[in-house]
């Protein structure tokens, strides 16, 4: 029972790592799709 605590306790915190990772990385929708000509495609 204990492991199956600290699996879903490890679960948990890889689960945080990646949301501050993925909201870090991401950009903005206005900047992603941008292109410097201004051509809307």
């Amino acid at each position: 029972m204990r492991s199956f605590l600290v699996s879903c306790l490890a679960a948990v915190a890889i689960a945080l790592g990646a949301v501050a990772a993925l909201n870090h990385i991401q950009e903005p929708v206005a900047t992603a799709f941008s292109s410097p000509t201004g051509v809307r495609i």
